[in-house]
């Protein structure tokens, strides 16, 4: 069998922007950025822009609150242990969303691609919850094993999405691993 090399794609492939593992990395960012008490809707915007949304977002503290509300559960997700628990955790999840599986193409405007919200002008916390959960559980089906984790740093404690085989990951960047390793070093000198 021969090895085919990944084509790489433009930034504007609408089908790569809005991959099952693009949204689960938007659904990372979302959560890390709607993790403060009181999210910056200027930050929660640019996440939302830097993963494919356009057009004007206006985001009411009522849309902060149940994107936070969502982002609160979905972190539940990135906290299982093991697939069992990550299964759990979407499984109580999923019949929050507002909606039944179903195709769209935003009346013409996107290719056709799924959704779990109740319409396609669902509430921003409505359709974050929804197509947050489609993705982690496409993840969980996939690869048999929790999409992601929990930074284990303590001043960090930000959500990671688990890419490729090899060991666990425990960081969510380099920069907190080998700050964690720098403090674990400077403390076991005398």
């Amino acid at each position: 069998m021969r090895y085919i090399g990944r084509v790489p794609s433009s930034s504007d492939d609408w089908s790569t922007r809005h991959s099952v593992l693009a949204n689960a990395g938007r659904t990372a960012a979302l959560v890390n950025v709607l993790s403060t008490e009181r999210p910056d809707a200027d930050e929660v915007a640019g996440v939302l822009r830097a993963h494919g949304e356009s057009g004007p977002l206006k985001l009411s503290p009522a849309d902060l609150g149940a994107l936070r509300s969502a982002a609160l559960l979905l972190r539940e997700v990135f906290a299982a242990e093991d697939v069992d628990s990550a299964a759990k955790a979407l499984n109580r999840l999923l019949p929050r969303t507002a909606g039944a599986f179903r195709l769209t193409s935003h009346e013409g405007r996107t290719p056709w691609h799924p959704h779990l919200d109740g319409d396609d002008d669902a509430p921003w916390g409505e359709w974050f919850l929804a197509s947050s959960c489609l993705a982690l559980t496409v993840l969980v089906w996939d690869r048999q094993r929790p999409p992601g984790g929990v930074c284990a740093s303590p001043s960090c404690q930000n959500v990671f999405l688990s890419q490729g085989s090899g060991p666990v990951r425990r960081y969510c960047s380099r920069r907190c691993a080998t700050r964690e390793r720098v403090a674990a070093h400077r403390r076991s000198r005398p």
